[in-house]
């Protein structure tokens, strides 16, 4: 069991970020780092299914869970990401309960789902052990793949109690840069409609027994996220940990001088 399911199943916060670097080796040097999960993120990067199965063999190199927040909600990016052997995929912009019903249908193999079977890596090229029975492999594979609409819409927010419900919904991941700008006030995290929303997807979650996943500026605002009742928080993108790090360094630098 590595350190993700460990926390998760003793309660604990587990912390990751998003990848936008791109390749395998920045992928591999996150997964070294002692975070627990990384996000592909090829809504916003500018990744292929070919790199973004490198990046993932090389996170499941050592100790963190690879993610993918797929592109859209189309069959055909849910398919590829979890047959490239993504552990989880992270969905933006969901607007309604059928776009998540129809993503189960995508992600979650026969009976609980319709995803397509094939011998892919996620199966190790038709060599798993587990392939037999089939139908054990399905079951397996549904529970083990994590499977988060983000709540970023005003479609989302609206229909939350019954997505979070959804079997097969394993969980929900806000984003609250979109979800502020939905409700009217871009960036205002403040504002009684903004902590309001957020405690609705908390006790949506909550009342149905899934994650609650939110990105975060610090670590300081993922342990306040964590005290709120969020099970997961990625914490910025590998860029911004790049710039920083080295302006820091930098300034180190000038000071001592």
């Amino acid at each position: 069991m590595k350190p993700f399911d460990r926390k998760l199943t003793a309660g604990q916060g587990v912390t990751g970020t998003f990848c936008h670097l791109g390749g395998p080796a920045a992928a591999e040097c996150l997964s070294l780092s002692g975070l627990d999960f990384i996000i592909i993120d090829t809504e916003h990067g500018p990744f292929l299914e070919e790199s973004t199965g490198e990046m993932i063999r090389a996170i499941q190199l050592h100790d963190a869970e690879p993610f993918v927040r797929v592109r859209d909600s189309s069959r055909a990016a849910v398919l590829h990401a979890l047959d490239l052997g993504a552990r989880g995929i992270i969905v933006p912009d969901v607007q309604s309960v059928e776009e998540a019903r129809n993503l189960v249908t995508c992600a979650k193999y026969y009976p609980m789902g319709a995803r397509g079977f094939a011998f892919a890596r996620c199966a190790q090229y038709g060599f798993s052990p587990d392939l037999a029975p089939l139908d054990g492999y399905f079951a397996a594979t549904n529970r083990r793949t994590i499977l988060m609409p983000q709540c970023e819409t005003a479609g989302a927010l609206e229909h939350i109690e019954t997505i979070a419900a959804l079997d097969g919904i394993d969980g929900i991941f806000v984003g609250p840069y979109d979800l502020s700008v939905a409700l009217g006030a871009p960036a205002r995290f403040d504002t009684s409609a903004f902590k309001a929303a957020l405690s609705r997807v908390l006790q949506a979650c909550h009342d149905a027994g899934k994650l609650a996943f939110i990105y975060a500026n610090s670590m300081q605002e993922a342990r306040a996220c964590f005290e709120q009742g969020y099970q997961g928080a990625a914490i910025g993108t590998d860029t911004a940990f790049l710039v920083s790090a080295i302006r820091n360094m930098l300034q180190a630098r000038s000071s001592n001088a």
